[in-house]
């Protein structure tokens, strides 16, 4: 059946206009990507370093990062409701345009030492990485089931370089602020919303025909047939309602459930983390520069690899590249936890939790939207990126004083143990498939 479908999808997927849609998607996702990266990139290096400048306290510096992760999670379903309704293009440019307009307000906070106006800053500033994320599924729409994984994957990978620029524009940006006469860490937050201002105005223009619009006219296969199962989402339903037809399917669905939770734990990990990172290395006496790098090698793991992890996801299987995820994770736990102030273990801690992060994500991405129906995978997709965001905001603010009472090595060994469950479920799954196939 799964091979008939993809031959009747063939001739859809190789007309000349949805051939020209999706690459044309892809090159403008990925610029996108590159230019609103740098601010992603600048968020996770500096931004606790501005909060903590601003109100002076240790624990403001978690509550910068709670502020983003939950700005992120406040927008993922709204973001993608906007989608479902106006398409991707409305979507994604709203997006970064609110996030530019959360730099301008942290520069305002810093200038009138206000912490109100530094919490809706951050808030603000966290759309930016919720756009970010969901920007992944627009490159998906118009790709072959089969190259699902490698296609979000390019455009996770194009991140990498705004995100490896965004964490070095400290310098740089002292240099702006003090020709306008603004506090140094300010600056870098200008150029990072100049830069998604411009990531904005690229998808708003350019992103024609809009690839969720042009994927609506794919034939229905099986799945998206009326009596199959779970009704269809009305455009007219409440977000209520269709969050409840979400919540019934990852009920019903044993790998979309597995998918989920592996996002949500690999977000959490990673940010509760990297959250406390810049403050651990700053109490070791370490420049702003040898953070910059530190964290920029994080973000290379997070995404420059990504190709190659979307590779391996579609080649053999999307289950056991979730597992190596959570592998890679307990090494980071294990390098980070131990390292005392060493930069080498640190920067290869912090690489590997990137990297741990990018086969969870990149696979159970993937393996999300194959386990659920094309009808309702915006719903379920954009329910995911909140859930992600709102338990991550939740270990950002415990991490603060979790590092407090046990150190920067008990924060890594409860980031590691939380990768358990995940284990558990999926060596569940493959000896459920397992014995599925010796019964067949």
């Amino acid at each position: 059946m799964a091979s008939s479908q993809q031959a009747e999808a063939a001739p859809w997927e190789a007309e000349a206009q949805v051939v020209a849609a999706q690459k044309r998607t892809v090159r403008l996702l990925a610029a996108a990507q590159i230019i609103g990266g740098v601010g992603v990139g600048v968020a996770s290096s500096l931004g606790s370093l501005l909060a903590e400048s601003v109100a002076q306290s240790e624990t403001y510096a978690g509550l910068a990062r709670t502020a983003m992760t939950a700005g992120a999670a406040a927008v993922g379903v709204p973001l993608a409701f906007l989608a479902q309704r106006r398409g991707r293009r409305s979507s994604l440019s709203a997006g970064w345009l609110a996030a530019a307009i959360g730099g301008f307000t942290l520069v305002a906070a810093v200038v009138l030492g206000s912490i109100s106006l530094l919490v809706v800053g951050m808030l603000l500033f966290g759309i930016g990485s919720a756009t970010n994320q969901q920007s992944r599924y627009a490159a998906a729409d118009l790709a072959r089931p089969d190259r699902r994984a490698r296609a979000l994957s390019i455009v996770v990978w194009s991140t990498t370089i705004g995100s490896v620029v965004g964490p070095n524009l400290a310098e740089p940006g002292a240099a702006v602020a003090a020709v306008l006469r603004l506090p140094p860490l300010t600056g870098a937050f200008l150029l990072a919303s100049g830069c998604m201002t411009l990531a904005s105005v690229l998808l708003w223009i350019w992103l024609r025909p809009d690839p969720l619009v042009l994927a609506r006219q794919r034939p229905q296969d099986e799945a998206e047939r009326p009596g199959t199962g779970t009704p269809s989402p009305d455009p007219s339903e409440s977000m209520a309602g269709t969050l409840r037809m979400v919540r019934d399917h990852l009920r019903r669905a044993p790998r979309a459930a597995f998918a989920f939770l592996t996002i949500v734990v690999a977000h959490t990990v990673m940010v509760a983390v990297m959250t406390m990172t810049p403050v651990s290395m700053a109490r070791h006496g370490e420049t702003l520069t040898v953070v910059g790098i530190t964290i920029s090698g994080h973000l290379l793991g997070m995404y420059a690899f990504s190709p190659v992890v979307g590779w391996l996801a579609d080649r053999f299987g999307r289950l056991p590249a979730t597992l190596a995820g959570q592998a890679v994770f307990v090494v980071s736990a294990l390098l980070s936890g131990l390292s005392h102030g060493s930069v080498p273990m640190m920067v290869a801690g912090l690489f590997l939790l990137g990297l741990g992060w990018s086969f969870s994500l990149v696979a159970g991405s993937a393996m999300l939207s194959e386990a659920t129906p094309a009808r309702l995978r915006p719903g379920v997709q954009g329910t995911a990126d909140t859930v992600m965001n709102v338990v991550a905001a939740v270990g950002a603010s415990l991490s603060g004083p979790l590092m407090g009472s046990t150190g920067f090595g008990g924060l890594n060994a409860f980031a590691g143990a939380l990768v358990l469950p995940v284990v558990v479920f999926g060596f569940f799954l493959a000896h459920t498939r397992s014995r599925t196939r010796a019964t067949v």
